[in-house]
């Protein structure tokens, strides 16, 4: 036995490839998915279960080598290895792919077991090491149906493994192995695709508060000198759908910071008389919906918090009330000093909201109702119930067919 295990030793020193990890890492590739071979060692790395897998199949078959490889259609690449009998392979080390018999289960996507190489009528001849005698090797295959390489053992005495439970065994491993790639890949990818598309959302608010600043800015000029009353509708029509414009970019920056890490920016001060921060919202609103009813009753009251952010989260809910409550009864707006809280609530007729879309009414991009062409993306509620967050209060909502109300609890002082 020492005499076999030391000439596959030689053996192995000149089946080797020159090239380790540390030479892969001076490689100009672009690290994309599991293309690369580093992405690839760092996949099969991040797999808790690898090491406890690759020591079953050793303590069961009694083989003392096992790995998981890349394999591809010029490499083979270590990415987990268990050695016991000092073969001297580590993960990021490469074998010629032309001398491993992983490269006929890469082209044939079945698994090849070798009891013993001596009596086996396919792989006596083979060109691998002169002391492997026993070897198995199950493919490891992505749900997309791409191959990701091998899980293998080998041995320089023979074992017997071409059994039901070993080949049944190392199958359910593969699969798991695969299993966790696929979803660290689509994790991955769901990530980049999320970050591309809310720094596009960011980058896009950005870019059309300039040319939105530029038309408040000419309307507001226009107003002053415009006579005839036809000319002052057309322009307060245009500076109304300015604001609610400016408002939903508000609300995608919102979502897009919100969404990027850095959360809802709030600057709390202490003692903030709200009352005059909510008779602007609501006089701001009344002249953008003169056809509609908004009555208000606000407490006096010091409050610590972003008066700004609070502001906003008022219209916020108003407009959510003015899109999906009934036109022809008042909204009621209304808050109270209860116990140690400042409570406000929005409420307005109209159909219940349904129970499906109640659950989720405080995620992005869910409306209040399922009618179809209303307007705005469904962030208002997101972004009031995250203002709210950020001042360690609570947004709820309670809707039955004679009411839908929304209700902010704050603290008086946080």
């Amino acid at each position: 036995m020492p005499s076999r295990t030391s000439s596959f030793k030689q053996e192995l020193a000149s089946w080797r490839c020159c090239t380790d990890i540390s030479e892969i890492r001076k490689q100009s590739i672009e690290r994309r998915a599991l293309n690369d071979p580093i992405a690839a060692i760092e996949a099969i790395a991040q797999i808790d279960a690898v090491p406890t897998i690759l020591d079953v199949i050793c303590k069961t078959t009694g083989m003392r080598f096992a790995a998981v490889a890349r394999v591809t259609a010029d490499r083979w690449i270590a990415c987990s290895v268990r050695d016991e009998i000092a073969f001297g392979l580590a993960p990021g080390d490469e074998l010629k792919i032309e001398t491993t018999i992983c490269n006929e289960v890469r082209e044939h996507r079945q698994a090849v077991i070798i009891e013993n190489v001596a009596d086996d009528p396919v792989y006596a001849g083979h060109h691998t090491p002169e002391g492997l005698r026993s070897y198995i090797s199950m493919p490891i295959t992505l749900a997309d149906g791409s191959f990701f390489g091998t899980l293998c053992a080998i041995d320089t005495v023979p074992r017997r493994l071409n059994t039901p439970e070993i080949i049944g065994m190392f199958r359910l491993f593969a699969n798991l192995i695969a299993f966790h790639l696929d979803t660290r890949d689509r994790i991955d990818q769901e990530r980049q695709a999320g970050e591309l598309r809310e720094q596009f959302i960011a980058v896009l608010g950005h870019d059309l508060r300039n040319p939105l600043a530029s038309l408040d800015a000419g309307t507001r000029m226009l107003q002053r000198s415009v006579e005839d009353e036809k000319g002052k509708a057309v322009l307060g029509l245009m500076q109304a759908s300015i604001s609610r414009m400016s408002g939903l970019i508000d609300n995608v920056l919102d979502f897009a910071r919100g969404r990027l890490g850095g959360g809802i920016p709030v600057e709390q001060t202490d003692r903030v008389p709200l009352k005059p921060v909510m008779e602007q919202v609501v006089a701001e609103l009344r002249m953008a919906n003169p056809g509609r009813a908004i009555q208000a009753e606000f407490a006096e009251a010091l409050v610590r918090c972003d008066e700004g952010r609070i502001g906003q989260l008022l219209s916020n809910l108003i407009a959510n009330a003015l899109t999906h409550g009934d036109p022809t009864t008042p909204i009621r707006v209304r808050s109270t000093i209860a116990g140690n809280c400042f409570v406000l609530t929005v409420a307005n007729a109209g159909e219940p909201i349904p129970e499906a879309v109640l659950k989720d009414l405080f995620k992005p991009f869910v409306r209040a109702s399922a009618k179809a062409n209303l307007e705005g993306l469904g962030l208002g509620l997101y972004i009031a119930s995250e203002i709210a967050e950020t001042h360690n209060a609570r947004l709820s909502v309670s809707s039955t067919p004679e009411e839908t109300c929304f209700t902010f609890r704050m603290p008086l002082r946080s």
